[in-house]
């Protein structure tokens, strides 16, 4: 029975979210995804979607999905294991993985679950460890975390069990403080020793927009014998000359161990995570990760739609030098008119204000005069580091950049801000 006291309780937290200013509104978009939307009737200029390279309605990202639905259906009814695996799921997991530079790779119904499904299988597996004396096996294996990785990857470590995983989060981009746990894992290693080191990062962070140091974590790595895990959902697509993200910016394309990421951002901003990687493990994933064997497969039109965006990177370069211009172009016009904006080259560009109740005040005042962005505060980031999360696209067209530009200004006066 649906109890009085957990009605009560939940309507009170509610209340409570609705106090504290962190009730989430879902505002409903009229129509599709782009440059520029419908919000209750009214046409505003989309800077808050993932849609990086313009490619969530692009003309043939859509003929792609709307010829699979032909060719291949609407779904498999079956995960992957039984009967939910095409030619077409391969095919686009052997795309995947030269693209990214690594031996292979496999789908996910998210990057969510990507994240999830390797942590608990790789840290919950005991490798044919065996027990003394009629004992449970004992192994640890140690996870080095930046501190703001994304939630997928703080949920991971939850679904991993605590008697085989020592946590340590280091500092954000705090390489020397990575290098000190791990100088004091090496000294005074746990009762029985480490199995495996592994060093997990975002590629790009979403809150920061600024990307990891990912060529001297790849030296980390091989000086401590440690596993590198990098979740580049935010940068495959839109950094490095090709659009293979991080890796590829940092120039270690190949080099990371792990790559996990979506095709629900830049490459077409639909559903589908991945792992990516060395064929064994690839193949032990397969053979072991719960969130994959237990989920339905990728639906045949975001397959051969995933298999065209990144066909288009490749046959369209403008969609990723777009991006990158229009990134900049934005962002130094946000730094021209007086803001402090973080640095970075990404199409993640921050606009720091620092107070929660300003963030708020002038995302809506935005959003009334035309242009869509998201407030961002504690505890989603730090306190006092309250900002608005402006993400451009290259379907941006430099009228409508330049047009969000003057409404940034015009209430950044009226806030006197500026």
């Amino acid at each position: 029975m649906y109890s009085p006291k957990l009605s009560a309780d939940i309507k009170k937290e509610l209340e409570n979210l609705t106090s504290l200013g962190k009730f989430k509104v879902e505002r409903e978009i009229d129509g599709l995804q782009g440059p520029e939307v419908t919000l209750n009737g009214k046409s505003v200029l989309m800077f808050a979607s993932n849609n990086y390279l313009g490619l969530s309605n692009h003309p043939e990202i859509v003929k792609a999905a709307k010829s699979a639905l032909d060719t291949d259906g609407y779904g498999l009814s079956s995960v992957r294991f039984i009967s939910g695996t095409q030619t077409i799921h391969r095919a686009l997991e052997k795309k995947l993985a030269q693209f990214l530079g690594v031996e292979d790779a496999i789908l996910y119904s998210t990057n969510f679950m990507s994240n999830l499904g390797f942590f608990a299988s790789l840290v919950n597996e005991p490798f044919g460890a065996v027990g003394v004396d009629g004992k449970p096996a004992v192994w640890k294996d140690a996870i080095y975390s930046d501190a703001l990785n994304h939630a997928s990857i703080i949920d991971a470590f939850k679904l991993c069990a605590r008697e085989h995983l020592e946590k340590r989060i280091y500092p954000h981009k705090d390489l020397q403080a990575l290098r000190t746990m791990l100088e004091a894992d090496n000294a005074n290693p746990p009762v029985g020793g480490l199995r495996n080191k592994i060093i997990v990062t975002d590629g790009v962070f979403s809150m920061e927009g600024d990307a990891a140091d990912l060529a001297e974590l790849v030296k980390i790595a091989d000086e401590f014998g440690a596993m590198l895990f990098v979740d580049d959902a935010h940068a495959v697509g839109v950094l490095g000359a090709t659009g293979a993200g991080t890796p590829e910016y940092c120039g270690v394309h190949g080099k990371v161990d792990v790559l996990t990421g979506t095709f629900g951002k830049a490459l077409g901003g639909a559903v589908g995570g991945y792992v990516a990687g060395r064929a064994e493990l690839i193949e032990f994933l397969r053979q072991k990760s719960r969130t994959y064997m237990f989920s339905n497969s990728v639906p045949p039109s975001v397959v051969m739609a995933s298999i065209r965006a990144l066909d288009l990177l490749k046959e369209d370069p403008s969609l990723l030098k777009r991006a990158q211009s229009n990134a900049a172009f934005f962002r130094a016009g946000l730094v021209n008119l007086g803001f402090k904006v973080l640095e970075g080259e990404h199409p993640i560009v921050p606009l720091m204000l620092g107070d929660a109740k300003i963030t708020q005040e002038m995302s809506k005042r935005l959003l009334e005069k035309g242009v869509y962005v998201v407030g961002l505060w504690f505890p989603v980031v730090p306190e006092g580091a309250a900002r608005l999360r402006f993400q451009v696209s290259a379907a941006h067209t430099e009228t409508q950049l330049k047009k969000a530009l003057d409404i940034v200004k015009e209430v950044g006066t009226e806030l006197g801000l500026i």
